[in-house]
């Protein structure tokens, strides 16, 4: 048998068109390292975002923002001056030749660019058109200005993060989630259509509400407000509940901190706590062993029940003391990984630069090193978030310079650079 070829990517042979700010160019990302051929379009000027600090060795300099670097990787970079009729002319031609258009612009200036859906799938039937907004288009709040603090706050995923204390605000997750969120449901539903357009389905227009895709992100927060009129609570390291739980976001021994994960609620997984005391010395010193065996004993755990079932409320919550006990006597390196070789989600909290080092995901190849060439260096980026065995993703190149494959996109077009 012939082994069939690596591809470049999961979308090789798929060509995008990008007109994007900030709230879309994490799904044009993920797009581009997944092999699609993604052009970015971009004011003769440069993209905004190319201003965003933080700077490589803090030089401000539009080919330096580690911010643009990163939502750009493994794209191309056309300029165009969409003032003049006959460079909107160029990029109408440009989305002919695409398969999807991916956009997070203002209806009425895809309006007076002559960019709406309807025009753009006489020339090009199969065309996919994915606009990413804050609220909807044509919805009552179009209109509204908004930033990835306001679409998470509003959204709801805010009010569940922050703290016990509850005299503190709410805490907005950093990275851009609101933005990420709505690209990725941008990047699920254009593969979707993808996949219907070459069962034989027509190109469509997909509409992605960044309020609405942070809202249905929110676990059971919304809907425990829909259906039962009750609101979840924010908790320090662990999921919002109408009920407070117990703290799960531990010191350890080594004065860094772990979150304690779910605790056990099977048999196998009481007998593994208890085991794992034993092997430390700690099964006199933790008073709730007796419960422990209990749990080992249980047949059956009816979390459902928990409110109800004052034994069951003892057993689990022995369970949580237990995980919480272990904690605190083990370097938090120690307790994570001891914790997960026994089945437990247990996770020690890290520093972002700590993650790339972290022996697991270097063993997956998630630091990789991307060249630079106009800096004669290479960087340490995140890599692939997931892998596949024939067609890999990956960061092809670095985030495009400003203008830079203006003579390979329109000379395949059959125009000269302007």
């Amino acid at each position: 048998m012939t082994t069939p070829p690596v591809a470049s990517g999961a979308l090789e042979g798929v060509r995008v068109v990008e007109l994007c700010d900030d709230l879309g160019a994490f799904a044009g990302k993920l797009l581009a390292d997944m092999g699609a051929d993604v052009i970015k379009v971009e004011a003769p000027a440069g993209d905004p975002t190319r201003a965003y600090p933080p700077f490589v060795d803090d030089e401000p300099n539009p080919e330096r923002s580690l911010y643009f670097w990163h939502y750009n990787t493994s794209k191309a970079s056309v300029t165009l001056d969409l003032r003049e009729a006959a460079e909107q002319e160029r990029l109408r031609a440009l989305i002919q030749s695409a398969d999807i258009f991916l956009e997070s612009q203002p209806p009425e200036r895809l309006s007076a660019l002559g960019l709406e859906y309807d025009a753009l799938r006489t020339a090009n039937p199969g065309l996919i058109m994915v606009s990413v907004s804050p609220f909807g288009r044509g919805m009552p709040r179009a209109d509204e200005a908004s930033t990835d603090l306001t679409i998470l706050a509003g959204g709801g995923p805010a009010w569940s993060c922050g703290y016990d204390d509850h005299s503190m605000p709410p805490v907005r997750g950093g990275g851009n989630q609101g933005y990420q969120t709505a690209s990725h449901f941008a990047v699920m539903s254009a593969l979707v259509a993808l996949l219907h357009r070459d069962a034989g389905g027509p190109g469509q227009h997909i509409d992605v509400n960044a309020h609405a895709a942070a809202n249905v992100t929110t676990e059971a927060g919304s809907y425990t407000w829909l259906v039962a009129q009750q609101t979840v609570q924010r908790q320090t390291g662990r999921h919002a509940g109408v009920n407070p739980s117990m703290p799960s976001q531990i010191k350890c021994a080594d004065g860094r901190y772990a979150n304690t994960g779910i605790p056990p609620r099977r048999p196998e997984s009481f007998r593994a706590v208890h085991e794992w005391l034993e092997s430390l010395g700690l099964v006199e010193e933790f008073l709730e062993a007796p419960l422990l065996q209990e749990g080992m004993r249980r047949e059956r755990f009816d979390m459902s029940m928990i409110a109800q079932d004052e034994e069951l409320q003892a057993i689990f919550g022995a369970g949580r003391a237990a995980m919480n006990l272990l904690a605190s006597k083990l370097p938090a390196y120690e307790f994570f990984t001891g914790g997960q070789a026994r089945g437990f989600q247990i996770g020690i909290i890290y520093a972002p630069e700590e993650v790339l080092e972290d022996p697991h995901f270097v063993a997956r190849g998630f630091p990789v090193e991307v060249d630079h060439p106009e800096l004669d260096r290479t960087v340490t980026y995140p890599g692939a978030p997931y892998q596949f065995e024939r067609s890999p993703w990956r960061i092809r190149r670095r985030a495009p310079l400003l203008g830079e494959d203006n003579e390979r996109v329109f000379r395949e077009l059959g125009a000269t650079e302007s």
